[in-house]
């Protein structure tokens, strides 16, 4: 009989599920951009060269349900739907300010 041992690996790095998470394609562009303020679905495409649409909605699909996103529903004519950091998400800017810092000095 085998158990399963519900705590983490010992020579499991914690941030291993973040890394994984921000490790999408198109992910980390998703993220500068939400930075900057609220984000629409086309205007990402735009933004982002290259992208196409499934990997744009995988994408916000996953950040928003590990919740670093918010999805904002805008009931107005026409409808639209806007993308911002949620508190969580904005809990990590100072991480990305951290590895963009050392790719420039590195």
């Amino acid at each position: 009989m085998t158990t399963e041992n519900s705590s983490p690996k010992k020579n499991e790095c914690p941030a291993q599920g973040l890394l994984k998470l921000l490790s999408g394609k198109w992910k980390p562009q998703i993220f500068l951009l939400a930075e900057a303020g609220p984000l629409r679905f086309n205007g990402l495409l735009r933004d982002i060269k290259g992208a196409n649409k499934q990997s744009i909605s995988t994408a916000l699909r996953e950040l928003e349900e590990f919740g670093l996103l918010d999805k904002n529903i805008i009931k107005l004519k026409p409808l639209h739907i806007e993308y911002t950091l949620s508190e969580k998400g904005k809990s990590l800017i100072p991480v990305f300010k951290q590895l963009e810092f050392f790719s420039e000095n590195n």
